[in-house]
């Protein structure tokens, strides 16, 4: 069995779209780390399809702050700006769906977080040391994290850590023993430099254990998500970095 893994679309609908289609028929079911919404101008519809597409969705810190669970002044000025609107736009149907939504689930051998094992709402996982702990906090041989953004891939075998941040196309076996920690990066807001849309397929054998992970991108029309973001009014900045995966 074949899963897409996905995370932080951020009410990027054009990246979203452009991801399922990728994805197609390679894969037999879609997993979401969370953070449907959030600075970009389409969160209902990125919720929609998510909830369509995705058998597994969790709750990200910003979907939880667009539904009133988390003070919005707790984020930046322009994140925060962002959530107010998310809020004013929200219909009923998708604010009651990403409110009963949580930011952790567990599926047979692998451990699902937004954040981490440590805090699932909050927790970045943007070190080694973070990585370790994750790790050492789940008994999971996989955990699925999102939140940084950033493709990831860390192993933990005897003790020993290695990986970091993962390039696309890189392929991580995950069968030997020890235990594997991936982040598939974001769909809607890529941060490491490419603008290109981030997940990641994991391979699971009949009996459901990890087998094997492989990071993709997906180019998207850029302009088009840049355009919605002006003309809803939201900060310039959310629109620009888009161009830059930053």
């Amino acid at each position: 069995m074949r899963v897409a893994v996905i995370s932080d679309v951020h009410g990027n609908l054009a990246a979203l779209e452009a991801v399922l289609e990728s994805i197609g028929t390679r894969c037999e079911a879609i997993w979401c780390l969370g953070d449907l919404v959030g600075y970009g101008a389409r969160p209902n519809e990125s919720a929609s399809v998510c909830r369509e597409h995705c058998s597994v969705v969790l709750a990200g810190n910003h979907d939880l702050a667009a539904v009133g669970q988390i003070d919005c002044g707790t984020f930046s000025t322009d994140a925060g700006r962002a959530l107010r609107w998310t809020r004013e736009v929200l219909q009923p149907e998708i604010s009651e769906y990403l409110g009963a939504l949580a930011p952790q689930r567990e599926e047979a051998l692998i451990g699902l977080y937004h954040g981490s094992p440590l805090d699932p709402v909050w927790d970045y996982v943007v070190n080694p040391t973070a990585a370790r702990t994750s790790l050492e906090r789940s008994d999971r041989p996989v955990v699925l994290v999102g939140h940084t953004h950033a493709q990831t891939a860390v192993r933990l075998v005897d003790a020993r850590l290695s990986g970091g941040r993962a390039n696309p196309g890189a392929l991580v076996e995950l069968r030997g023993g020890g235990a594997t920690l991936l982040n598939p990066g974001s769909v809607g807001q890529p941060r490491d430099g490419d603008p290109r849309a981030a997940w990641l397929i994991l391979e699971l054998d009949d009996e459901g254990r990890p087998v094997r992970a492989t990071f993709e991108r997906t180019r998207y029309d850029v302009v088009r998500a840049q355009r919605e973001i002006t003309a809803a009014g939201l900060p310039l900045k959310l629109a620009e970095r888009l161009a830059l995966g930053a």
